[in-house]
């Protein structure tokens, strides 16, 4: 076991739903991104979510596609994430890390000495939501040799793969809200309630909910049914709210404890 599959068990034990923030690395900076981490871990945070800065993020809403955009203007790469990694976990951020990229920083790298990097910086587990499942077996082979969870995304137009999917998977199933992007949502797909019992009948793994969760009442929703609950696009929108403060010293702390009360409150 790793320290995502720790933290499951343990919440689970605990009769608590994990609260899963989606942040993208080095927006603003890779120093500011440490101090969000830490605000994250003080508000109760159980596990979070780094997502690797990408040109072409096919997943991702408008929300994070700017996120994106401004991390890239800092010319912030899957190493420079990686090692703002290492610096949380040496400022004493005991959260699980899960690297969300795409696939093609990870194949520049060479597969071997990438999951070499993933290790040295404790990530625990990995989404690449670009990688079909039918081609993922070199790189479940080697997550799997260096301890690390691919964690797989089941969608509800899945259909008759969820059962394939699931075969392999690890850490956790992370389960589609609704179709399309990432985004804020004030509704999800029709039938997602349905569709998580489906996921559930069929596996042991914990189940955690992502794509358009935003506020206290939706996170209490899929608590009562999820085993994990991923909130990306309302906390980056915070961050992006919250840049004219943490770009000022004399208001950083400020910036930062705003982004942790709004995680708190979801948290609560």
């Amino acid at each position: 076991m790793n320290d995502l599959d720790l933290t499951f068990e343990r919440l689970r034990a605990e009769g608590k739903t994990a609260l899963m923030p989606f942040i993208t690395v080095g927006d603003p900076d890779p120093e500011t991104t440490v101090e969000i981490l830490v605000a994250l871990q003080d508000a109760g945070a159980d596990i979070v979510e780094l997502g690797v800065p990408y040109s072409d993020p096919l997943a991702d809403g408008p929300v994070i596609q700017r996120a994106s955009e401004r991390a890239l203007v800092r010319q912030i790469t899957i190493k420079t994430c990686l090692d703002t990694a290492r610096k949380a976990k040496d400022r004493g951020v005991t959260m699980p890390f899960v690297l969300f990229t795409y696939y093609n920083p990870a194949l520049q790298l060479g597969l071997e000495n990438f999951f070499a990097m993933l290790q040295e910086a404790e990530i625990s587990g990995l989404i690449i939501p670009d990688l079909p499942f039918e081609e993922s077996a070199e790189v479940l082979a080697l997550a799997d040799a260096a301890n690390i969870r691919l964690v797989p995304l089941v969608a509800p137009t899945s259909n008759d793969r969820i059962a394939r999917i699931m075969s392999s998977a690890r850490g956790f199933i992370y389960c589609v809200s609704s179709l399309g992007v990432t985004g804020e949502r004030s509704s999800f797909y029709e039938g997602v309630e349905q569709f998580i019992h489906t996921v559930r009948a069929q596996t042991e793994l914990p189940v955690a909910i992502g794509f358009g969760i935003s506020s206290q009442e939706q996170v209490r929703r899929f608590s009562e049914i999820c085993d994990g609950v991923v909130i990306g696009s309302a906390i980056v929108r915070k961050i992006e709210e919250s840049i004219p403060l943490l770009k000022n010293n004399d208001s950083k702390s400020e910036g930062l404890l705003q982004i942790r009360n709004f995680v708190a409150q979801l948290k609560s």
